[in-house]
């Protein structure tokens, strides 16, 4: 019988999300708020206490034994801070040491979000059973974790895969990461409306300006959200094929807000892929829908730090 839980926070541009998991990856409790937008760095961790306290005056708490956190990166595993470049009011926080703070001094797992998403994806969804795999998530920016032999590799500070800052574009725009052209500042969410409302494309009356309104209107036919959608396909293949070429890859997981386009993203990505990943080793990569969808951050949270501390009630994440 499985008695233990793994605590997660999955910590984003636009939500704090956190669950009590157990060891088949089922969700038991689940809180969420939004991210404070440009909030201080204050008001950005009360949401996050406000999603811890929510798991923790659960029945189930007792249950818990590690916590996993999943957060848009930077991060440093090794220090316990957070550099997010979608939550500008942190800044080298201490994010570990404030949630152990309140969390009773369990066993608190740094990550970065991709690197929850690939744990979840080849622990439940679309990477089971592969050996060596990218998982991306692509929305307010782009992150992505790598599974290489079979094994979660999260890297020395839990960064690798961090593909959205792969620079693909040598004159490209300057990201606010510091870098130009990089994947994310093509083909994130935020940047693939801004690119297609720069381009003369407007929202259907009542519709919000974001990615989702540009794919209801490529899917419609609109030339200026298509081409939107191409680009950003065109930034995510050479980020995923210079990936591929570097490390062997057998399959590449794409989830987040944008993913959700399906097709319009999906078919100009694959085209894409024809031109960037040319070599025979890469040639036939296959490339996928992610299975796990919202709960991917917080499972794979749980799945990484269950894992970490050596839970003998969780399968083998990785």
């Amino acid at each position: 019988m499985q008695t233990d839980l793994s605590a997660a926070l999955d910590i984003g541009g636009t939500k704090i999300a956190g669950a009590l998991v157990d060891g088949d990856g089922r969700l038991l409790v689940r809180a969420v708020r939004p991210t404070p937008p440009y909030g201080e760095a204050s008001a950005v961790m009360d949401a996050v206490a406000q999603v811890v306290g929510e798991l923790t005056a659960s029945p189930e708490w007792a249950r818990v034994k590690t916590v996993g956190i999943g957060s848009a990166g930077p991060v440093n595993a090794v220090q316990g801070t957070v550099n997010p470049v979608n939550i500008p009011g942190w800044r080298d926080f201490p994010l570990v040491a404030e949630v152990t703070a309140l969390v009773g001094g369990r066993s608190v797992v740094l990550v970065g979000d991709g690197v929850a998403m690939a744990a979840a994806e080849h622990w439940q969804g679309a990477a089971r059973g592969y050996e060596n795999a990218l998982c991306m998530v692509v929305s307010t920016g782009v992150g992505g974790g790598l599974v290489l032999g079979g094994e979660l590799r999260a890297g020395p500070t839990g960064n690798a895969g961090h593909i959205g800052h792969i620079s693909v574009d040598i004159d490209g725009d300057l990201c606010p990461c510091g870098g130009r052209g990089c994947v994310e500042r093509i083909a994130s969410g935020r940047n693939i409306a801004s690119r297609a409302l720069a381009d003369g494309w407007s929202p259907a009356a009542g519709q919000e300006p974001d990615a989702a309104a540009v794919a209801a209107a490529a899917r419609a036919g609109d030339p200026v959200a298509r081409h939107s959608y191409e680009r950003a396909a065109q930034a995510l293949a050479a980020g995923i094929a210079a990936t591929a070429t570097l490390v062997e890859l057998d399959i590449v997981v794409i989830g987040g807000g944008v993913a959700g386009a399906g097709e319009v993203l999906f078919d100009p990505l694959r085209r894409a892929l024809g031109s960037y990943a040319t070599l025979s080793f890469v040639r036939d990569l296959t490339v996928v829908p992610a299975q796990m969808g919202t709960d991917a951050g917080v499972v794979g949270a749980a799945a990484a730090a269950a894992r970490q501390t050596r839970l003998t009630d969780f399968a083998r994440t990785a």
